[in-house]
């Protein structure tokens, strides 16, 4: 039986304005167009928004989760058994740390006494390898936001490059009513780009940017921040990216 798009929307969870997302970039395209325009989704478009959720939970950009999926060679099967050992992982991580915090409260009402390391079982600060694995098939780079730079600053540094950030997303609020193709918004896509890469520990290539422009409508975290700067900011500040990314391409 197929599914309108608000249905869809209501049995997953996420936006109708990302499934609309979606379609535009041929990542999930409706089985069907009905005779008064609207889009229906299959069985098989659910399956394919699952294994989309899957993939977005270990961080990959949306264009190369469309690569994997149209790839003739990926597994649906294989995929869901690694998704199945990364989730277990993190299950097995959280049960630790909600036992921790358990030891903790005793300790702390002197019912027990904790070793130093004890305090931090379920901390894991490495790759788990069932990640690492994913990663290297299906990921080539990660676009994992390595901000060691970030992180060694003081905390004057930290504010003043906090503000210069929000400068810039001031400065998509306030040309968000203009065409995301001038002048102005390509000056600001720029400052943004070479803002990520001077400051961020990880090399951003224009697919990577074009990836977090998309996230920026994707992702309802992203859009809800970014739109604080003003309504309709991360639909503009996105659409401004790819115009800059299909430019420089």
């Amino acid at each position: 039986m197929e599914m309108t798009v608000k249905e869809l929307a209501k049995i997953v969870g996420i936006s109708v304005r990302t499934l609309h997302h979606y379609d535009d970039i041929n990542l999930l395209n409706p089985s069907n167009i009905s005779e008064s325009g609207y889009r229906l989704y299959s069985e098989d478009n659910l399956d394919r928004l699952q294994q989309i959720l899957f993939f977005k939970e270990l961080d990959f950009p949306l264009k190369k989760i469309k690569e994997i999926l149209d790839d003739s060679s990926f597994d649906k099967q294989e995929a869901l058994n690694m998704h199945k050992k990364l989730l277990m992982n993190k299950r097995k991580r959280i049960d630790q740390m909600i036992q921790t915090i358990d030891q903790t409260t005793r300790h702390m009402k002197g019912e027990i006494n904790m070793t130093k390391e004890e305090k931090f079982i379920g901390f894991d600060f490495n790759k788990n390898e069932y990640e690492a694995e994913a990663r290297e098939k299906w990921g080539g780079k990660t676009v994992d936001h390595a901000n060691k730079r970030i992180y060694n600053l003081s905390e004057t540094e930290k504010k003043s490059k906090e503000e210069e950030m929000n400068e810039i997303f001031r400065a998509f609020a306030e040309y968000r009513e203009t065409s995301p193709e001038s002048e102005a918004a390509q000056s600001i896509v720029q400052r943004w780009y070479d803002y990520l890469n001077a400051n961020i520990d990880y090399e951003y290539t224009l697919e990577v940017f074009d990836g977090i422009g998309e996230m920026y409508v994707a992702d309802e975290r992203f859009a809800k921040n970014i739109d604080k700067f003003g309504k309709g900011t991360s639909q503009f500040a996105s659409e401004a990216i790819k115009a800059y990314v299909s430019k420089h391409s």
